[in-house]
């Protein structure tokens, strides 16, 4: 498994870490797949959905989960980058979401819903904006200047990288199954 640059510390490093993962693929067209990609790891892994590959690390639905409390924050991020000048656009720590919010209790219909209106929301949301809306930068609490356009195409790296952990986490699973 390949260790991600830490956000805070390694800020640059950490960016072009998402950044690579989305590639020179429109990250409209990127995050428009990942609600599909999300109902078959959902539907794939049936009743592996909320088994943790190894201690600390997530299962599939916790890599759902995350990816759909990273929606909810960059929805928010967004729209304080297009309406407000030079907003502060707050961290947070994705392990004690995960943990404290309970993803791996949840209901997969209701995340899978959550996420789908949101992602929805949010794709419209960057087809309305314009070439001066995609330019506003907030000030990331850690990172520094973000702009809704280098935002957006972070969260199409981000999605990426978490599906294949949600894969990887289920194929673990499968094997410890084949082996026990």
């Amino acid at each position: 498994m390949i260790i991600p640059p830490d956000p805070i510390r390694e800020a640059a490093a950490y960016q072009r870490y998402l950044l690579d993962a989305l590639g020179e693929d429109d990250p409209a067209d990127a995050q428009a797949t990942t609600a599909t990609t999300m109902r078959e790891l959902i539907d794939a892994a049936g009743s592996d959905l909320r088994t943790r590959p190894a201690e600390g690390e997530w299962s599939v639905l916790e890599c759902l989960g995350h990816i759909l409390d990273a929606e909810v924050v960059y929805s928010g991020r967004y729209r304080w980058t297009i309406a407000h000048e030079a907003p502060e656009l707050i961290g947070y720590d994705q392990d004690l979401w995960v943990a404290r919010l309970g993803h791996v209790d949840d209901d997969p219909e209701a995340l899978f819903a959550h996420f789908s209106a949101m992602r929805i929301a949010n794709l419209a949301l960057w087809r309305g904006s314009s070439v001066d809306d995609r330019r506003r930068v907030g000030i990331h609490r850690e990172r520094g200047p973000e702009s809704y356009d280098l935002s957006f195409r972070l969260i199409g790296g981000h999605d990426r990288i978490h599906l294949a952990q949600a894969r990887a986490a289920l194929a673990a699973v499968g094997d410890l199954r084949s082996a026990g």
